[in-house]
């Protein structure tokens, strides 16, 4: 192992994108027992470190701490009763936080094995946004080929990786994202609508029955259009609340009413349901299924990417120490795909 020291980003408090702080020559993390060290390759800005730095997101962890909700990298070392073998192992792994790090220490059984094939960088923009991608799309909405979808966001690091799932299962899709993206989304085969717009009225014009899902990470008030917006039997799935990203006071209360909405409806005698997805869902009650079921859903995604059957959307890699930079690139709302950081 050539590397002695670590370099982490701490996120200190609410703070600015500025205030985040690099740390330098730190000593490296020895694995504890079950555990592997993973030299990270790639990590990423998701909406969780967005809503992280303001304090909101539902169960972030007291300040300081490291951001990071996935990673990808290659297994350097391994604690005890860890089979010798999984050292030179490239893996991804679902952290929530401690991500932005050039090291990190983790149990072993987290995580999950990176196809050959794959870069580092194309494999972390299918952790966290792959995996909510697929679980909501096959677990949640199961949809069929010859469905109609909705996809909010449609560019966005889900929402790349959602269409072309969705478009990969046979499903017709329709996806809201600003004018400037509207080519490259109708390259890939989806019919784009600009969230500018009247969304409900031009989403009736192409689907008058209504559509079998909408995948909703706007939430706020748009969460009711979107419900509105369903054929008898369809499936909304909520995985998000970015109009209240900026909101002041209580951080639960938007994921308690969207969780209110959620019941309310699913009581309606309309066949129609709705979901508040949760990529940590069960992880509580039945670890072990939990990182099956994990470990499952990550590898058909990376197999997918290996394949072709979806592309890594890669809006810029930067390194791990421009941070603040990165982040600031993801709220401003101007890119499309992932945003990677490289240690």
């Amino acid at each position: 192992m050539a590397a002695a020291e670590y370099t982490e980003v701490v996120l200190p408090g609410k703070v600015e994108p500025e205030g985040l702080q690099v740390r330098t020559g730190l000593p490296l993390p020895v694995p504890a027992a079950g555990q592997a060290l993973v030299g990270v390759e790639a990590t990423g800005v998701s909406f969780a470190e967005q809503q992280m730095r303001r304090g909101r997101y539902y169960d972030q962890p007291p300040f300081p701490f490291v951001p990071g909700y996935d990673l990808v990298g290659t297994v350097l070392a391994v604690g005890p009763g860890v089979g010798p073998d999984l050292v030179g192992r490239r893996v991804a792994a679902l952290t929530k936080t401690g991500g932005w790090a050039s090291h990190v220490a983790l149990d072993a059984a987290d995580l999950v094995e990176v196809p050959d094939g794959v870069g580092a960088a194309e494999a972390e923009t299918a952790v966290l946004n792959g995996l909510t991608a697929w679980q909501m799309l096959h677990r949640k909405a199961r949809v069929r080929a010859s469905g109609t979808v909705l996809v909010h966001g449609a560019n966005g690091g889900v929402g790349s990786v959602l269409v072309q799932l969705a478009l990969a299962a046979g499903a017709r899709v329709i996806g809201t994202a600003s004018a400037r993206h509207h080519d490259a989304l109708r390259a890939l085969g989806v019919t784009p609508v600009d969230y500018r717009d009247d969304v409900p009225a031009r989403v009736r014009e192409l689907a008058p029955n209504g559509v079998d899902a909408v995948f909703d990470h706007v939430g706020g008030r748009g969460i009711v259009g979107s419900w509105g917006l369903l054929a008898r039997g369809g499936t909304l799935v909520s995985y998000g609340s970015a109009a209240t990203r900026d909101d002041q006071g209580s951080k639960q209360w938007p994921v308690l009413k969207l969780l209110g909405r959620v019941w309310v409806w699913n009581l309606l005698p309309n066949g129609r349901h709705a979901y508040f997805f949760n990529v940590w869902a069960g992880r509580a009650l039945a670890r072990d299924r939990f990182r099956s079921r994990l470990r499952g859903d990550l590898t058909q995604v990376f197999t997918a990417l290996r394949e072709g059957r979806i592309t890594a959307h890669i809006a810029v890699e930067l390194p791990l120490e421009r941070a603040a930079e990165a982040m600031r690139l993801a709220e401003s709302g101007t890119v499309a795909g992932k945003i990677v950081l490289v240690p």
